[in-house]
């Protein structure tokens, strides 16, 4: 924002500058051909300055339609295994097409407004140069000489039209970005106020120490689809360690979006302290629970920034606590320490991914789901990270990528389509073959290991 910010002000006042010496200079050279080149120069930038509003306003649209079809892509990626076993394509292309059609429409709005700024150029520079030319016998005979419009001509073409082209091209790009990104900061902090203090509170009350309840839930990604997940009661008390397994597609992914609010299901209910999800703004919804998916989130930025995005005010002591508990020291050394800039595209898979683990870990959320974080991580790298997250305080969920995150939990959850079964270790073999066979077919693709323990699994032993 402040480049932003620093480029409009570096184009206004090259505009300024450049037109109130080119009007001075015209008004010396002969008063009376400002007559011809100011009142249309005038009407010029009038009419660009009172079009910003809807040019900031499509602007916005635009920005939004790009996001909401970025964030319908982005969920359809994630669930796409589930998508087709369930046979929703259909539905979700549809939903996905009115989401690219919206961005289309915007494109389209947004691209006519900013002709406006060609015009206003046409308008301020071009018109006045046809008048002074049309306007030429005339002036000769006023007193004018041939200097005196080769001089105007001079100032029109080399003054005024790069400063107004200047001017348009800076306001239409960074100069709408800067206003609409602060609208959207004033609407969010407008949003964030109207909040009441006691409601804050009480949800904060609600969800300090929170149960994860779903209860009855269902949820298919269409209407004709068998659904993910039928009928699904679980509770997972708060400071529970729950593993979720199945065979690939079976909506694993789905119920963790499930419980983090992010998918919303048909019928039953998702709550976390006694609060339904769904009565839970985002704002506050943020603070209690983080989902961490496969693919990690990396910006471009310092180490720092990226490791203190879900808790700004993350002290120093309790940022190096994390990082060494997570097995990352050597990934904070080799990047240049916490200052440094981050270039995501330099990173590995399992380098990118120890970032977002450590981001989770600091994070004031006391529900913390991870959908398969630790899939680009070695077996060890993989234990040493859920055995920090295994004493760290709160609720853990982990969608299991290896068995071994399995035998780590307290708890786990099985599913098999529609189904599922809940139970630790010893009662799931005991009872259920599906689990049975997924812990068969590890053990013969890793050979016989050891039973992984954690903090958290041998404090309960």
């Amino acid at each position: 924002m402040r480049e932003a910010y620093a480029a409009v002000l570096m184009v206004v006042q090259q505009f300024v500058v450049v037109t109130v010496a080119a009007l001075i200079g015209l008004l010396t050279l002969e008063p009376i051909v400002l007559l011809f080149v100011a009142p249309p120069f005038l009407v010029a930038v009038a009419m660009f300055t009172a079009a910003l509003r809807r040019m900031a306003d499509q602007q916005r649209a635009f920005i939004m339609a790009d996001e909401r079809f970025a964030e319908a892509a982005s969920g359809v990626g994630a669930g796409l295994r589930d998508v087709v076993a369930c046979g929703g394509e259909d539905r979700v292309a549809e939903d996905v097409g009115r989401h690219i059609d919206a961005q289309a429409a915007a494109t389209k709005a947004l691209g006519r407004l900013t002709a406006v700024g060609s015009v206003a150029v046409s308008i301020g520079t071009w018109l006045p140069l046809l008048l002074v030319l049309a306007a030429g016998s005339w002036l000769l005979g006023r007193g004018a000489t041939t200097g005196v419009i080769v001089g105007t001509v001079t100032y029109l073409l080399q003054g005024l039209q790069p400063a107004l082209q200047t001017l348009v091209q800076g306001l239409s790009g960074p100069g709408l970005w800067l206003m609409v990104t602060l609208r959207r900061v004033v609407s969010a902090m407008e949003t964030a106020a109207d909040l009441g203090a006691s409601d804050a509170a009480g949800l904060d009350s609600g969800l300090r120490d929170p149960d994860l309840q779903v209860h009855d839930v269902t949820f298919a990604y269409s209407e004709w689809a068998a659904p993910v997940v039928h009928d699904l009661d679980l509770t997972v008390p708060s400071g529970d360690h729950l593993a979720i397994v199945g065979p690939s597609g079976v909506g694993k992914s789905t119920l963790a979006g499930l419980m983090t609010g992010l998918l919303v299901p048909q019928a039953g209910t998702v709550s976390l302290g006694g609060v339904g999800l769904d009565g839970v703004s985002a704002f506050v919804l943020a603070r209690h629970r983080v989902l961490i998916p496969q693919e990690a989130y990396v910006f471009a930025g310092t180490l720092r920034e990226n490791l203190a995005y879900l808790c700004e005010d993350v002290s120093l002591p309790s940022l190096d606590a994390a990082v060494d508990r997570l097995g990352a020291r050597r990934l904070v050394d080799r990047i240049g320490g916490y200052d440094a800039s981050v270039d995501p595209s330099s990173l590995s898979a399992g380098e990118r991914q120890l970032i977002t683990l450590v981001r989770a870990y600091v994070s004031p959320a006391s529900l913390v789901i991870l959908d398969e974080a630790t899939c680009h991580l070695d077996p060890a790298a993989e234990a040493l990270a859920e055995a920090a997250f295994g004493v760290r305080p709160g609720t853990l969920v982990v969608i299991a990528h290896r068995m071994s995150s399995a035998l780590r939990a307290k708890r786990i959850l099985v599913m098999d389509g529609a189904s599922v079964e809940v139970g630790t270790h010893a009662e799931l073999f005991a009872r259920s073959p599906l689990y049975q066979d997924l812990i068969g077919h590890w053990q013969a693709a890793t050979g016989p290991e050891p039973l992984p323990l954690t903090g958290r699994l041998s404090s309960r032993t």
